[in-house]
């Protein structure tokens, strides 16, 4: 599996906490920081992320992507409004747990802003590994696995069906967001460079995105 790591900029000093612990407790995968970093000079909000959330899992240049934001709330929100992604919401180890084997969805968001003593790094380290102590899509509680897992596979079924082409969606947006949001060159190469999916078509082109 290969992991992204991405959050809002308002939380760019738990960049490392996240990238840290998804580097110990998925450690047979391939784990690439995105930040939003202190170091980055420009900033960027929960919204303008889970756009560019959408555009790594929908050009499946990623596999999972773990996020989030002050609250967390916003950015599972804002990440669920984009095709192929379907995003929870783990304030807790037990509802990260859950959300692997029954959900299985694509991204996590967790709450970066708030109550964050040592406890709350603690809370968020041991959130990531309840996350990945398992195989996902394993079904919670086993003896209603079955029925969680079909559950699980109409939920994404219509999901898919109700959304527009992730490119379209694109197309419609704002010029000035798309501008922006080509400056974060990191996510855009590794898009052109491992996505499997062109998800971005005529954008660069049309609205001038600068090559390096």
């Amino acid at each position: 599996m290969r992991i992204a790591v991405i959050q809002a900029s308002s939380q760019a000093e738990k960049n490392n906490i996240l990238y840290n612990s998804a580097r110990k407790y998925a450690s047979d995968s391939e784990i690439v920081n995105f930040g939003c970093t202190g170091a980055e000079a420009e900033r960027y909000s929960y919204v303008e992320i889970s756009v560019l959330i959408g555009l790594l899992l929908g050009s499946e240049a990623v596999d999972f992507v773990v996020t989030g934001c002050s609250s967390g709330q916003g950015m599972m929100l804002a990440c669920n409004s984009m095709p192929n992604v379907l995003c929870g919401y783990a304030p807790t180890p037990k509802d990260a747990y859950l959300f692997a084997q029954i959900n299985a969805g694509n991204a996590i968001s967790l709450p970066l802003g708030e109550a964050y003593t040592w406890a709350g790094a603690e809370n968020l380290e041991q959130t990531i590994q309840a996350l990945f102590s398992e195989p996902f899509g394993q079904g919670y509680p086993k003896s209603e696995a079955g029925r969680k897992l079909r559950d699980t596979v109409l939920l994404k079924t219509i999901r898919r069906r109700s959304q527009v082409d992730t490119l379209d969606l694109l197309r419609s947006l704002d010029a000035e967001l798309i501008r922006k949001l080509l400056t974060k060159r990191d996510v855009i190469d590794d898009i052109l460079k491992n996505g499997k999916k062109d998800v971005l078509g005529d954008i660069r082109e049309r609205y001038g995105a600068a090559e390096r």
